[in-house]
């Protein structure tokens, strides 16, 4: 690490017309002294990413058969085998309140709604939703005061709030993994130019329609409006923040070109019936690596350490014919051992992991300090559901990759009893970021053997 003896405030903005954009974590941040290495460390936050799919795995293809350092590199986990060391498998993790506890069908919503918060829902269609606060709304409001956005949610696929959506279940229950109340879920954002809008508008952006429209009437890039403070930054910088700067800058330009060439499509089907709004890919993977790539953006820039990313809404019924799936991803998820439809979901799951890869590669690729944005990162990622079959909801399909600041041993398969509680590796996560806490939802205590071999 070159530092220039410059000292950059990390909340630094680029402003312009309607915009500011965040600076990454630059050489000039730290100050040029003996004890710059362990101030490195001490800025560079740790951040949590929690990316949910729905409808379970097919756990064969999925769960090592062995636990410790040497577990194997099964189907679904090959996409990621090269993140091997940075990765913890874990198996045995349950979730109890996702469970029937007396109240019959209905859980896929059960799933999506304890996944984050382990809190078993109340059982309505109407107003009077219940559920619990989410593990990434305990750590927004932990350390949300340290960045422009406390947290982020993200997502696929439009959902109601309201209305029957799973056997007598609230649609607000199966739409949304992220709470930030026992009354209040956060739906996901689904449309990339409203995100990208969201994470580089200023704060002083024109509210007024007609001036709004005016902007965008210029058919400038958001960089060209911070331009002259761009030039102004790049002339006090050394030679590997201007490359760190130059890349980032780049990535912005490369997130915005995309969501324009996507706007062009107007409105495609995305579900036998509904239709999705126009801005948001007709091309399922290109939509999520846009919302990856805007995850990565905002940690990069630190405008947020906390994120929820939905690959779809749960008991989603999805096609996935570019990868030679064509029928619905629910539906299909209940086999009875039909081994074409198992291989069909297998592909489902592989694709889902491919396209986890594609996030953990971003975050790898970026510099902080002297190592990666990844090694900062939790980043998890699993379902609600392992058996989608047998609405199974033990041993859930569950890893995390990234180093959490060097505070866990990874490389691992972890094998725990049945009955541990998801939670209480949430709680465990939650010391990571600063936000030690002994209560969420059904936690009966922290994670044990995280951080030794």
């Amino acid at each position: 690490m070159i530092n220039t003896g410059k000292h950059l405030q990390r909340r630094t903005f680029l402003r312009g017309l309607g915009t500011a954009v965040a600076l990454p974590f630059l050489d000039a941040m730290v100050p040029a002294n003996a004890y710059a290495n362990r101030l490195t460390k001490k800025l560079a936050p740790r951040r949590m990413a929690f990316a949910y799919v729905p409808n379970g795995v097919i756990m064969e293809a999925y769960r090592p058969s062995t636990p410790g350092t040497d577990f194997e590199i099964t189907r679904i986990l090959e996409p990621i085998a090269a993140y091997k060391k940075d990765m913890l498998v874990f198996s045995g993790l349950t979730h109890n309140n996702g469970r029937a506890l007396g109240d019959g069908p209905g859980d896929h919503a059960r799933a999506a709604a304890s996944y984050l918060t382990g809190v078993h829902p109340k059982k309505t269609a109407g107003a009077d939703i219940k559920n619990g606060i989410s593990v990434d709304q305990v750590a927004a409001m932990g350390i949300g005061d340290q960045t422009r956005f406390a947290s982020i949610e993200l997502g696929t696929e439009p959902g109601r709030l309201a209305g029957n959506c799973d056997s007598g279940y609230s649609c607000a229950y199966s739409n949304s993994i992220s709470w930030r109340g026992e009354t209040s879920p956060n739906p996901p954002e689904i449309n990339p130019r409203l995100v990208f809008e969201r994470l580089f508008g200023s704060a002083d952006q024109p509210s007024d329609p007609a001036t709004r429209a005016r902007m965008k009437s210029y058919k400038k890039s958001i960089l060209d409006f911070v331009q002259e403070d761009t030039q102004s930054l790049m002339g006090t910088l050394g030679p590997t923040d201007k490359r760190k700067m130059d890349e980032y800058l780049y990535a912005v330009r490369d997130i915005e070109k995309r969501i324009e060439s996507q706007e062009k499509n107007g409105e495609v089907e995305i579900t036998p019936d509904i239709e999705r709004p126009a801005g948001v890919p007709a091309d399922f993977a290109e939509h999520v690596k846009l919302m990856f790539d805007m995850m990565t953006i905002a940690f990069q820039a630190d405008l947020t350490r906390v994120s929820t990313f939905m690959y779809g809404r749960e008991g989603s019924n999805r096609t996935y014919r570019p990868i030679g799936v064509s029928g619905a991803h629910h539906g299909m998820t209940h086999h009875r051992g039909d081994a074409t439809l198992i291989e069909d979901i297998t592909k489902i799951n592989v694709h889902h992991m491919e396209l986890f890869r594609y996030f953990l590669d971003r975050l790898a690729s970026i510099e902080e300090g002297d190592g990666r944005l990844l090694d900062n990162m939790m980043a998890v990622y699993g379902s609600g559901i392992s058996d989608g079959n047998k609405h199974w909801h033990h041993d859930l399909p569950v890893l995390m990759v990234g180093g959490a600041g060097g505070t866990l041993e990874t490389g691992r398969h972890l094998a725990y009893s049945n009955e541990e509680p998801l939670t209480n590796l949430y709680l465990a996560l939650l010391d990571r970021v600063g936000v030690p806490t002994d209560t969420l939802g059904d936690a009966t205590g922290k994670l044990e053997h995280l951080a030794d071999l």
